[in-house]
């Protein structure tokens, strides 16, 4: 397969690079040349064939390297724009569907900052305390996160191009 994604990201403490690098990983091991960067280092759009975009919420906002990411690429000729893929890490703590409720909506808030993107799936995961806190909560779900990966790697091979929205942690 010689699709080129990139996996770009933004981070402050390092749980968001750990999820990039494991969403770079199985893109790989699905065939694809995926290439990773954190989002302000990430100097070349153009060829790309897809991309991820993740970053975390912290106080209610989505982190800005990732904002400015989106800006570059809504820049980018329609023909040129590729398909976009869009997570971010939420609440630390999942003591019920309430704890998700503020982070998705600020997702979906820094989502409308970029009406001009529609991403071909989103994600909003479970986030994790910074390293060295004790006790350090981490609720990434890793096995949701590898199954929103394969759904993304589909959608960027030609399946249904339609937005698709997950929510990792809700209560079904």
């Amino acid at each position: 397969m010689s699709q080129r994604i990139i996996v770009a990201y933004d981070t402050r403490n390092g749980s968001t690079a750990e999820i990039a690098e494991a969403i770079t990983s199985q893109l790989r091991e699905n065939g694809f040349e995926v290439e990773i960067f954190r989002a302000g280092k990430l100097r070349r759009l153009r060829g790309v064939d897809a991309l991820v975009v993740g970053a975390p919420i912290y106080s209610g906002r989505w982190l800005r390297g990732a904002h400015r990411l989106l800006k570059r690429v809504k820049k980018l000729s329609p023909e040129a724009r590729p398909p976009v893929a869009i997570f971010a890490l939420g609440p630390r703590k999942d003591t019920g569907p309430e704890d998700w409720i503020k982070p998705r909506e600020q997702f979906e808030r820094a989502l409308r900052k970029h009406p001009s993107i529609t991403p071909v799936s989103t994600a909003l995961f479970g986030g994790a305390d910074p390293p060295g806190k004790r006790p350090r909560r981490d609720i990434r779900d890793w096995n949701e996160i590898r199954a929103w990966t394969e759904e993304v790697a589909r959608l960027f091979v030609g399946g249904d191009p339609g937005n698709h929205t997950e929510q990792a942690g809700s209560s079904d």
